[in-house]
Formats: C-alpha cells, sequence, structure tokens
C-alpha cells in the first residue's frame, strides 16, 4: 500500500472533466510555470500556509514554537486567534483515498461525472496514483495534467484513465522553457501518444498575455494534434489576474516574467480551419 501527498479535495467540480466531478490534488510539480496559481502544489512535501494579509501579529504562534525554522508540525495553528494559519497537504495511503472516492462516488455517477486528480502535477506521484486508480474501475476516471514525465509512467498511468486533460502550454521549446522551466519534448511525445490512441482527451492551453495567446503558436498546436480520433476539443484558458494571491502564504513572491495587465487575445479561428472544436473557459 503506498502513501501520497494530497493537498485539496474539492466536491461539486464542473470543468474538470465530463459530468459532476470530485477533483483530488496531488502535491508537487516538475515545472515552475510563470502564470501558476496554486503555489502550495509545486512543493511535494506539507507546507504551513498563513493569511499574512490578515494577521495583527499577537505573537501567540511564536509563544508555542519549538522549533528554529518551520517544520510545518502544525502546534501553531490551533492558537491563532483569527484561524489564518493551515497545513497545505494531507498524507493518505491509497485505500484512504479510494475510501474517500467511493463515499460518494455513486452520487457523481448519477450526474454522469466521476473523479479527477489534478495538481501540482499528478504523475509525479505515479505509483500512487495508478495504485488508486486501479482500486477504482468502476468509477469515471480523469487526470488534469502537463504530460511532463517519462513515456513508459505516462503510458502506465492512462492505461487506468476514462479521460485525460493535457495541457501543451507553448509548442515553441525555447519558450516552454523559459516561461515553465522544462523543455517541452516529453509533453508534446505523450500528446502523440494521446493522438494515437483511443482514450478519450482534451487539449488545454492556459492562455498567458504576450507569451503564447497568439497564432503561430495555435496553428503550431492544431497541426500537431489534428486528425486524432479520440480527440474532444481543444480548451483555452485566459489567465486570471488572481493567479499570485497565495504566494506570500507560503512566504514566496509572485513575479510574473510577463505582462499580467496586458489584454489577452483569443481567437478559435485557427482551430476551426483544423476541424477541432474548441472552446474557451
Amino acid at each position: 500500500m503506498r502513501e501520497g501527498v494530497v493537498f485539496d479535495v474539492e466536491e461539486f467540480t464542473v470543468f474538470d472533466g465530463p459530468g459532476l466531478r470530485q477533483t483530488v490534488f496531488l502535491k508537487g510539480c516538475p515545472l515552475r510555470c510563470s502564470w501558476c496559481h496554486n503555489p502550495e502544489g509545486l512543493s511535494g512535501v506539507l507546507q504551513l500556509m498563513v493569511g499574512t494579509a490578515s494577521c495583527t501579529g499577537c505573537g501567540k504562534c511564536r509563544e508555542v514554537c519549538r522549533h528554529k525554522t518551520c517544520i510545518s508540525c502544525g502546534e501553531c495553528i490551533p492558537v491563532c486567534p483569527l484561524h489564518l494559519r493551515r497545513i497545505a497537504g494531507e498524507k493518505m495511503t491509497s485505500e484512504e483515498l479510494i475510501l474517500r472516492i467511493r463515499k460518494s462516488s455513486d452520487y457523481y455517477a448519477r450526474y454522469g461525472g466521476g473523479v479527477t486528480f489534478s495538481g501540482g502535477e499528478p504523475l509525479m506521484q505515479a505509483e500512487f496514483l495508478t495504485e488508486v486508480l486501479s482500486g477504482i474501475p468502476e468509477v469515471h476516471r480523469a487526470v488534469e495534467t502537463s504530460g511532463y514525465c517519462e513515456e513508459d509512467v505516462f503510458r502506465k498511468v492512462i492505461a487506468h484513465l476514462d479521460y485525460v486533460m493535457m495541457d501543451i502550454k507553448m509548442f515553441d521549446a525555447v519558450l516552454h522553457k523559459k516561461y515553465t522551466g522544462v523543455d517541452n519534448k516529453k509533453i508534446l511525445g505523450n500528446a502523440r501518444i494521446l493522438c494515437a490512441g483511443e482514450i478519450p482527451f482534451v487539449i488545454r492551453i492556459p492562455l498567458i498575455p504576450g507569451v503564447n495567446d497568439n497564432e503561430e503558436n495555435f496553428r503550431s498546436t492544431a497541426k500537431w494534434i489534428a486528425g486524432a480520433k479520440a480527440l474532444i476539443k481543444v480548451e483555452l484558458l485566459p489567465y486570471h489576474k488572481t493567479a499570485g494571491a497565495k504566494y506570500a502564504m507560503v512566504k514566496k513572491e509572485y513575479r510574473p516574467a510577463f505582462d499580467p495587465e496586458q489584454t489577452v487575445w483569443v481567437s478559435q479561428k485557427v482551430f476551426e480551419e483544423y476541424g477541432i472544436r474548441s472552446e474557451v473557459l
């Protein structure tokens, strides 16, 4: 039985796959996207999150702290009078997560849904994820992924899935590394696996102003995925200005390498040319 780290479980989600779903967020991500809106999902370990904007500096947390540096033990959480402190992340065994999913799986099934695994990057916990997926074959299983992993890992995980949502953030390899910290060779290779297979899938493009919201990027992506028989649609996700809201809570600074005030360019025309259905979320 494997153990994983989950940092959230959201109920009644409607944009994470077909029907009404629950979404499990697994901690840890190999990318460092300049626009990431879940900084608590980047590290694979438990983290203390503090709502610093509302903190009055009463000092009660320091009074109970027994450590020179924070180890995310959580001892300071119950003494905060404004309840501004919490631990991001919970260690769970595969059996515990399976039981939690099954508790409400019948309800979601009645509304055409199931469970979606997101992150962070869920494939960073591939062994744990596979064990959970194997334990819920009766549930509609989906994943939201960057696709950044080795081919054998990707194939092993998707063999247990009914639906895949995968990002192709940028087609240009140099720009991809500049804005995400990693090359996109593995991502495009894994996208090819989806295009050649029979698992229903969606390609997602987060639209970042002045970075990838241009016709050249759309056309290169459309060419790469055109003709895939299991492709359902492309989803365009315009950048949201609140992306940096949680960084201070995990002692990080939000410093996007682009102008977040710039207007995002959105167009579905290129995908229409290639006969690909697209949707703006």
